[in-house]
């Protein structure tokens, strides 16, 4: 079992700042393997005055960014990758199946399945008091 991040742990590994950095913590992680993280979504997200006004739910790509932001915590946590950035390579897979709105506690979990080299695919899901809401393979590269 790894360790818990906060905000400013999680600031040291991705280079991602307000109001794009999409986790507030990570709960579990070990380098190179995998990172489970939250995001406790608030009516006060700039998102959601615009998505949408009338019924406010979390714009899906946004769900997908989390899950990649707790993937490149797993892959840029690993001592040969400090420092790097991770970009998306590719998104498959991709599913939505539930709405995120104010007041959820959204959990991220990306598992890196495949990696050679600088290349790899994390397994990612994301969860609202667990029912899946999104899930994908996201492939990154680290450059």
């Amino acid at each position: 079992m790894g360790e818990r991040l906060t905000v400013k742990q999680i600031e040291q590994i991705l280079p991602h700042r307000y109001p794009f950095l999409l986790i507030d913590t990570i709960e579990d992680y070990v380098p190179g393997e995998y990172a489970i993280g939250t995001k406790c979504v608030s009516y006060r997200e700039d998102f959601f005055q615009g998505h949408f006004p009338i019924e406010p739910v979390m714009p899906g790509v946004l769900t997908i960014e989390a899950l990649a932001q707790v993937g490149a915590v797993a892959i840029l946590s690993c001592e040969e990758n400090k420092g790097k950035l991770a970009f998306f390579g590719g998104i498959n897979k991709c599913r939505f199946r539930g709405k995120v709105v104010p007041g959820d506690k959204l959990r991220l979990e990306t598992r890196i399945i495949r990696q050679k080299g600088p290349i790899g695919v994390g397994s990612a899901v994301a969860t609202v008091d667990g029912n899946v809401v999104a899930q994908a393979e996201l492939t990154f590269v680290v450059g």
